[in-house]
């Protein structure tokens, strides 16, 4: 079954639980670690959370490993409580598990596994020389949040740490190996520490010669490829869940080791699962405390574009990927601005009840804004050149104030600066069938769906799943790789042959059509947001 036929019965659920047949996504995003369990038809059957908040220390964003390790086993709980509450039974073992979280990113270990340096999360931008450095070097787009634009960084500064490091890897990646004790990857989210060659699913060997040359004179016998994790395609064994990675997960003592893991991904592999996209000419788009767009190419690009990261599908396959750091955040804060308001007038309302207003408002707001201008940049935004970020509302003095405008143009300011690196895709004669859209975002029945369509002049589609976004996508993915281990040799299924036939068959997709209205009015906004960037720029300085 898929998710638009009818859910199993509640028993024959608890029997695919009871007896070790569902399988188990786990997504550390920006401010939520989410589990989501699947059952054998890959239908989500329960799911559990653990809010959690990176911090500023130092002038870096991070999270600490504390903060890692109580977040797992707050989300697990959540889930089997869930589950409990559910089907009144407590999973002991799973046909398949997955682990995903935010790309890129740095996380250096010595060789007893101990961290030298807090982890250093996509949202730092300190990577700048190194990165425009690599990215010469290369002839090849190496963006500021990449983990090998943080290890040269580290290099060019000469960090005393450097000399100690025997492995570095992603949040995922780090995970994953407290989980099995295997320091490997996705090639997803491998693509997103240093350039992968589809042609071979791996690191790209012209590259990582001449790292290992410009880094000869300032740290001798430096060979990133044996730092590197091991890339694994969809479908891979990755490792068995070892007695320590159980306690980890559930400190209870229920979960029983070896379960089957498949290779931990980025949030963007993730995303491409859950939406379908991993064949040529689909694509989607994220929406979170970042909003990325990921579209599957059918030939390499012509030029190289800072606006666009080159990363693969899970299967490996070319990716034109549109990474703007800023997504939903700022609009979150409004909302509970607005929240707080109602509760002040004796109305309290629920954060849904209050996006859900907000968002019907923004229905109603004029094309272009009303001359509102919204910029949603908590922290600084490499496509358009800020190091920094301040959060504006600017308007002119003839602008239209009002509860409308001021909505649209919030989400407007989501999809801004996703809309300017859309533009160079589409300049690269890029064609685009459909992009399926996930996130919290577009819980709220066809308002995000709508503006965004006009803002990027193509078709979205929204599924039943829309909301469960990553860690469903990775519960696919580790059922992938449990079919995979079970099929016999030679018989294994295209990634993207598992999603349409079996995941997807039946589906039902809520597809928004662009409006020629809502193109031309954002169109309209786009010009006056991109020449707004000026005061966007005025602030950083000033403030």
């Amino acid at each position: 079954m898929t998710q638009a036929g009818q859910p199993d019965s509640t028993s024959a659920i608890r029997e695919a639980i009871a007896a070790g047949r569902a399988s188990l996504g786990i997504e550390l995003g920006s401010t939520n670690i989410k589990a989501c369990l699947i059952g054998p038809d890959h239908a989500p059957v329960a799911s559990g959370s653990h809010s959690w908040e990176n911090e500023l220390s130092d002038g870096v964003w991070t999270y600490s490993l504390d903060a890692v390790h109580a977040g797992l086993q707050g989300a697990y709980a959540a889930l089997v409580a869930d589950v409990e509450e559910r089907y009144g039974v407590r999973p002991t073992t799973y046909a398949g598990l997955g682990v995903s979280a935010m790309m890129h990113g740095y996380l250096p270990f010595d060789a007893d596994g101990e961290l030298l340096v807090p982890f250093r999360t996509w949202r730092n931008t300190s990577t700048g020389r190194a990165a425009a450095e690599l990215s010469e070097l290369f002839g090849y787009n190496i963006p500021l949040r990449w983990s090998i634009a943080h290890l040269y960084q580290a290099i060019l500064d000469d960090e005393p740490h450097v000399p100690q490091i025997a492995s570095f890897t992603t949040l995922a990646g780090y995970v994953h190996r407290a989980l099995t004790g295997r320091h490997v990857l996705g090639v997803g989210d491998a693509s997103g520490m240093f350039p992968v060659d589809p042609a071979t699913r791996d690191y790209d060997a012209r590259m990582l010669e001449q790292f290992r040359h410009l880094v000869a004179a300032k740290r001798p016998g430096l060979h990133v490829e044996g730092l590197l994790p091991e890339v694994l395609t969809a479908g891979a064994d990755a490792g068995r869940l070892t007695p320590e990675g159980a306690a980890l997960l559930d400190p209870t003592g229920t979960l029983r080791p070896g379960v089957l893991l498949c290779p931990p991904e980025g949030d963007a592999g993730t995303g491409m699962v859950a939406t379908s996209s991993v064949a040529p000419r689909t694509g989607n788009i994220s929406a979170g405390t970042s909003i990325f767009a990921m579209v599957v190419l059918e030939q390499p690009l012509e030029s190289v574009h800072h606006e666009l990261d080159l990363v693969t599908t899970p299967a490996g396959d070319l990716v034109a990927m549109v990474h703007c750091n800023n997504g939903a955040s700022e609009l979150d804060a409004w909302a509970g601005v607005f929240g707080q308001f109602a509760a002040a007038l004796g109305q309290p309302a629920e954060p849904d009840a209050v996006f859900g207003a907000l968002f019907r408002a923004a229905l109603d707001g004029a094309p272009d804004g009303g001359g509102l201008l919204a910029y949603n940049y908590l922290a600084g935004e490499p496509i358009t050149g800020l190091d920094e970020g301040r959060p504006l509302v600017v308007r002119t003095p003839d602008s239209r104030l009002t509860l409308a405008n001021f909505a649209r143009t919030q989400l407007y300011g989501a999809f801004g600066t996703l809309a300017l690196g859309m533009r160079v895709l589409h300049g690269e004669g890029v064609a685009i069938d459909t992009m399926f859209a996930h996130g919290g975002l577009f819980r709220t029945a066809g308002v995000a769906q709508r503006l965004l369509a006009g803002a990027i002049d193509a078709p979205v589609a929204v599924g039943q799943t829309a909301g469960e976004g990553g860690a469903w996508g990775i519960a696919v993915l580790a059922a992938f790789a449990a079919a995979a281990a079970e099929a016999p040799a030679g018989d294994a299924v295209a990634l993207d042959a598992y999603l349409s036939e079996r995941v997807f068959a039946d589906v039902v997709l809520d597809v928004a059509e662009p409006d020629a209205a809502d193109v031309a009015g954002f169109a309209t906004y786009l010009e006056r947001y991109s020449a707004g960037l000026a005061v966007e720029r005025a602030a950083t300085e000033a403030l």
